[in-house]
């Protein structure tokens, strides 16, 4: 009797410790300890990046977007909506007020737009055509500052705003001077049109940019806007491009000749000559000032 009961005590002395582990408080504490700082900032970072472009974002729109459990996207949603970084109308969300106070305080710190502000209203009064401020951000162009008229409007670029370098005058400009590392995205990826007129092959490309590095000057004939040209020139030291300034309008209006070049490069040129009137060198947010190397390396 004794040895028959024996296996059946050491049964139930081993459901003990699993009886204990299943209801462990542990659980939870593990899960809490994985959201670490930079991992939520990692998916705040995510979710602001979701409302890059035009109109408000639904929370199932987010969802798609950002890959975000549904539950944890809206927890972060609302969250953002209670820090005024975000704002939610019904069932949509937007950016909210205070990243824009946040990002204008941004482009008002940079001295490179300070600097550049009183010559690019000089050089909008001096064409009557849209005058642009531009950084170079890996293949892109991000404008900094967009100044003009009722033509404004015609142009579908923005402060903040983004298209490929290579489309656009101001890029062309900065490309030319680039390092090589800083345009690796060119080597092997396909140049995305558009237009008809947007340059389309590496070939094309190298023999643009060795224009603009002869010349020190960038256009732009209908590339990136139908209807529209530009004509850019690089902000900085000889063999450098911190930035660089355009000025476009309609075809009809644009002349690819001294009468354009000359104000373009001159506010560049005045524009730089006030960055190096500053206590320190100008480094844009952006992009870092690199000498000029030898030619481009393109695929």
């Amino acid at each position: 009797m004794t040895n028959r009961h024996m296996p059946i005590r050491s049964m139930t002395f081993r459901r003990i410790p699993m009886t204990v582990t299943i209801e462990s408080p542990a659980a939870p504490a593990a899960k809490v300890a994985t959201e670490t700082p930079s991992a939520v900032i990692d998916r705040v970072s995510l979710v602001l990046d979701a409302f890059d472009g035009p109109g408000r974002l639904t929370l199932a729109q987010i969802v798609r977007r950002t890959g975000l459990p549904r539950s944890s996207a809206h927890r972060m949603l609302e969250r953002l909506v209670q820090l005024r970084w975000l704002r939610r109308s019904g069932r949509d969300y937007e950016l909210g007020m205070r990243l824009v106070e946040l990002g204008s305080l941004a482009v008002h710190q940079d001295r490179l737009h300070k600097a550049a502000i009183p010559m690019l209203h000089e050089l909008h009064a001096a064409t009557g055509l849209v005058v642009h401020l531009a950084v170079l951000d890996g293949s892109d162009v991000v404008y900094m500052e967009k100044v003009g008229n009722r033509m404004t409007a015609a142009i579908p670029t923005r402060v903040g705003g983004r298209q490929p370098a290579h489309c656009a005058a101001v890029g062309k400009a900065m490309l030319a001077f680039a390092a090589a590392e800083d345009i690796q995205a060119y080597d092997s990826a396909q140049l995305p049109r558009r237009t008809k007129y947007s340059i389309s092959t590496h070939a094309q490309l190298r023999t643009e940019l060795q224009k603009v590095r002869s010349h020190g000057i960038a256009f732009d004939r209908e590339e990136s806007v139908p209807g529209f040209g530009c004509v850019a020139a690089p902000i900085g030291d000889p063999g450098e491009a911190a930035a660089a300034v355009s000025v476009c309008g309609p075809m009809n209006a644009m002349k690819f000749d001294q009468r354009l070049v000359a104000p373009v490069r001159m506010a560049a040129m005045r524009i730089w000559r006030a960055v190096e009137g500053g206590p320190m060198r100008v480094a844009p947010t952006l992009q870092q000032v690199r000498p000029l190397r030898g030619g481009m390396q393109l695929a």
